[in-house]
């Protein structure tokens, strides 16, 4: 299969990491780069290798049929626009999260990819982290028995020091603590547990630090979930927090536990009860893009567009089925009560 060239919408923080993940695969390449701000030919080709073209009119960009996938790193706000308008195009999508601040957005998107045809690839990379294909590979193995609670939490705080900062703070711009960053605590909880939930209840507060004071939004939300078959779950979205960057998992089963990288399981019968034991993957542990699994999740995407069939854990179906719940949440704190999701 030759190359797959990929156009990027928007070029900032986000951008960087995924050309730099792009390039590293065996099957694409970034070649275009739209950005509403000028962009130096010359800077870009210094950074990410020569034949990458800057546009600064995102339908000429869209129009080039030697581009086959777009990645949308544009701002929040932006994404459901510029996925329409891609999809329209008859490119398939990478979609940084959230694919939207709406449920009718996220649905807009949706019906514009099928559509199309095209296919999909929303950015929850840590599906493709180390940590959650082991913990996934865990489950599986039946080492936990059948898990009955679960917890995965996001602790992040995204203050004046962070770069997305600026706009996060803004209704507009970050809308909620979990469409911001919480988010993947949230789909990691999915991944886990499955996405049969049938009620969530969230209640949501703010810090009184005055690096936080500027969020229209309350920073701190905490979400329990009840899946139809009676199991439940939590998630935490802190993204107020002063401390270091930490990804919280806690599953609890019949047969066993497992607490980040360490896990304890009855079917070992020659574990010390009062122990844990280690795994060995590296742990989700830092919020800088750079670090997050793309490559991993973009290489799979590439081969599924290779073979013209949806991806694996990432696609635009797997994406919504965390919106929904994800937009149920932010609608109970706002409304103080539970939302049943039908």
């Amino acid at each position: 299969m030759s190359k797959l060239n990929v156009g990027i919408i928007g070029y900032g923080w986000v951008a960087t990491a995924h050309i730099a993940a792009i390039n590293a695969t065996a099957h694409a390449q970034v070649t275009a780069v739209y950005s509403a701000r000028p962009l130096d030919p010359a800077l870009l080709a210094s950074r990410h290798g020569p034949g990458i073209r800057a546009f600064d009119d995102l339908q000429a960009m869209l129009a080039d049929p030697t581009i086959d996938i777009v990645s949308i790193c544009s701002y929040p706000w932006l994404h459901a626009e510029h996925a329409q308008a891609a999809a329209k195009a008859g490119k398939h999508l990478i979609i940084e999260k959230p694919l939207a601040l709406s449920w009718e957005d996220c649905l807009a998107v949706r019906d514009a990819v099928a559509k199309a045809g095209v296919l999909t690839c929303v950015c929850f990379e840590c599906r493709y982290s180390a940590q959650f294909l082991s913990t996934r590979s865990v489950i599986d193995s039946g080492m936990l028995g059948e898990i009955h609670y679960g917890e995965v939490d996001y602790y992040h705080g995204i203050g004046p020091w962070y770069g997305q900062y600026r706009w996060n703070v803004t209704r507009k711009g970050g809308g909620s603590s979990l469409l911001s960053a919480g988010c993947h605590a949230l789909d990691a909880l999915l991944l886990c547990l499955g996405s049969d939930v049938a009620e969530v209840h969230s209640m949501s507060t703010k810090s009184r630090s005055p690096d936080f004071a500027p969020y229209e939004y309350d920073t701190s939300a905490v979400t329990l979930v009840r899946f139809r078959d009676g199991r439940v779950g939590k998630t935490a979205s802190i993204i107020d927090c002063v401390q270091p960057y930490y990804f919280h998992t806690h599953l609890v089963g019949s047969e066993g536990s497992l607490l980040d990288n360490r896990f304890h399981s009855a079917r070992l019968g020659a574990l010390n009860k009062n122990q844990w034991s280690n795994l060995s993957f590296p742990l989700v542990d830092s919020g800088d893009v750079k670090d997050h699994p793309y490559q991993n999740q973009f290489e799979a995407f590439f081969q599924a567009v290779g073979r013209r069939e949806e991806m694996k854990l990432t696609s635009l179906t797997d994406a919504l089925q965390t919106h929904r719940v994800l937009f149920a949440a932010d609608e109970s704190a706002r409304t103080g009560r539970p939302v049943a999701l039908v």
